[in-house]
């Protein structure tokens, strides 16, 4: 299948393991037989300064984890840790682990990239502590040796190809098996919660604070679910609903993306003068899908030299068409090409915006990992694979759903639905999927319109974890809000400065988008690994 071109736009038994992590402390003095995980929490990390062009401050060590928590004196695995301490000892509360999402983004950098971006007020409270997921980045990656064909997941449902996508899943689950073997089954997002604790032994802490962001929201609220006592002041911005991992989570950004395009079309109806793809928001969606239908008989060249075809198009409007000036103006353009008109699209953010410089690498360059070119994908696949027993393993339970889902989600819906590399996955389901239900202190984040985590989403985490308090940013685009001048940020900050959460939910009014503004893209800055470009490909 060809690469698909996207428009540019801003995831052992569980009683032994259960006996043995809660045990983790602090104190270096515990004795194997007191406690199997000892000789992780008396490790000492040999900090060092990340990169020469980096700041000293910015400091990278390895630490080891044990790859199966029931059995600790067996196989390790090196887990890549950062930090930068705050200069203000007298104000320091602890630490401030950060995760970007994923599943499979990196973390290490982390520190260095929000040092700039954080109130003083946060940073004067925490060492910002970043680290690589285990399987991710310099922490033991993965790798299933995949072509970049066969990293191409996004994938429609059609009749006459669906035997190509089935070969296609089972072929991405067999060759992950055969590189990776039953390293598989660990690599999961509660085993990162389990490093997580073990980063807060090491570091000589009884709690810590947290800010994850989208995939890191699921990851954090795991956390707090094993370790509620250990969790300290954790914020969740742009959240996974719980109840949803992970095919759910997927087929949510099909769910979600009708009411954004019903939005839309209302949008630019009342636009018409400026945009003139139809007066009412029926005949701006006939427009596009007028556009759909061209496409499929004679794929669109919009200029950039790669045609789109009628599920190019869908792809990607599923994921800008919660920004509807800029899905407005790339629709626009699109129809001007298929009428042979050129276009000069106007500038986006990226183009106006300097580039933040790229952060200093971790560690030497005799140290550093070389990280396998399918690791966001290798790594990505694993966990939510093995997450969960959820996914189906009958391939007519998919080719059913996919046909039933682009009904009912046209833009969308069979993408989501198709077959997937977990129903032929050898390792799914190692343990169950962590249940959250608990009252741990925890700020929630949620933009209303967000391509990857919808509000419905954000809500679903919000009804579980029952002692959290919710930001809802109305008019909010894009995928990501701490550190973006929301208005969100007033409260985030207050919270991780004095540990008060407010009284009640809040729901504050986004500022609008700059004139001209057509960027999709998350201003977060958040690094993006290879594959999930501004977080739009993952969560």
């Amino acid at each position: 299948m060809r690469s698909r071109r996207r428009i540019a736009v801003p995831f052992l038994a569980a009683s032994a393991v259960a006996t043995l992590v809660p045990a983790l402390a602090p104190a270096s003095t515990a004795t194997a037989a007191e406690n199997p995980l000892a000789q992780y929490l008396q490790q000492k990390p040999s900090w060092h300064r990340c990169d020469k062009s980096g700041p000293a401050s910015y400091q990278c060590a390895t630490i080891k984890v044990p790859l199966d928590y029931s059995r600790p004196d067996g196989k390790k695995l090196d887990l890549a840790i950062s930090r930068m301490k705050t200069s203000t000892k007298k104000e320091r509360r602890g630490v401030l682990l950060i995760n970007p999402g994923g599943p499979g983004g990196t973390g290490v950098e982390m520190p260095f990239v929000l040092s700039g971006e954080l109130p003083k007020s946060v940073q004067a409270k925490y060492d910002l502590i970043g680290f690589d997921p285990r399987g991710v980045g310099q922490s033991s990656p993965v790798s299933c040796g995949l072509k970049t064909a066969e990293m191409n997941w996004q994938r429609p449902y059609k009749a006459g190809t669906f035997a190509k996508d089935v070969k296609w899943a089972k072929t991405v689950a067999d060759k992950c098996d055969a590189k990776q073997g039953a390293k598989l089954r660990h690599i999961t997002t509660r085993n990162t919660a389990r490093d997580m604790d073990v980063i807060r032994g090491v570091l000589g802490e009884k709690k810590i604070s947290y800010l994850g962001y989208s995939y890191g929201t699921y990851l954090g609220a795991v956390y707090t679910q094993m370790f509620p006592k250990r969790s300290d002041r954790f914020v969740l911005d742009s959240s996974v609903d719980p109840a949803r991992v992970w095919r759910g989570m997927i087929q949510v950004w099909a769910e979600g993306a009708e009411p954004a395009f019903a939005n839309w079309t209302k949008w630019t109806a009342k636009r018409d003068s400026t945009f003139k793809l139809g007066k009412t928001p029926a005949a701006v969606s006939k427009t596009f899908w007028d556009l759909v239908a061209q496409a499929d008989r004679k794929p669109i060249d919009d200029g950039s030299g790669v045609p789109m075809n009628g599920d190019d198009i869908r792809m990607s409007m599923r994921q800008i068409v919660f920004n509807a000036e800029y899905a407005a103006n790339t629709v626009k353009d699109l129809k001007a090409a298929a009428e042979g008109k050129k276009t000069t699209p106007a500038p986006t953010r990226e183009s106006r915006t300097p580039e933040r410089p790229a952060p200093p690498a971790f560690g030497t360059a005799a140290a550093k990992v070389k990280v396998p070119s399918d690791n966001t994908d290798a790594s990505f696949w694993s966990v939510v694979c093995a997450d969960t027993r959820a996914w189906p393993t009958d391939p007519e339970q998919y080719r059913r759903d996919a046909i039933a889902d682009k009904k009912k989600y046209p833009l969308y819906g069979d993408f989501a639905s198709n077959i997937k590399p977990c129903a032929f996955w050898k390792q799914q389901g190692a343990e169950p999927a962590t249940k959250i239900d608990n009252k741990v202190g925890a700020l929630l984040l949620q933009n209303e319109w967000d391509s990857q985590t919808p509000l419905t989403s954000g809500q679903g985490l919000h009804r579980v974890m029952k002692g959290s308090k919710m930001v809802t940013v109305a008019g909010g685009i894009g995928h990501g809000i701490y550190g973006t001048k929301s208005c969100a940020d007033k409260t985030a900050t207050a919270y991780l400065a004095t540990g008060k959460l407010p009284a009640k939910d809040i729901t504050c009014k986004a500022t609008p988008p700059a004139e001209g503004e057509r960027s999709g893209k998350s201003p977060l800055p958040i690094p993006a690994p290879r594959g999930v470009p501004g977080m739009v490909s993952r969560f």
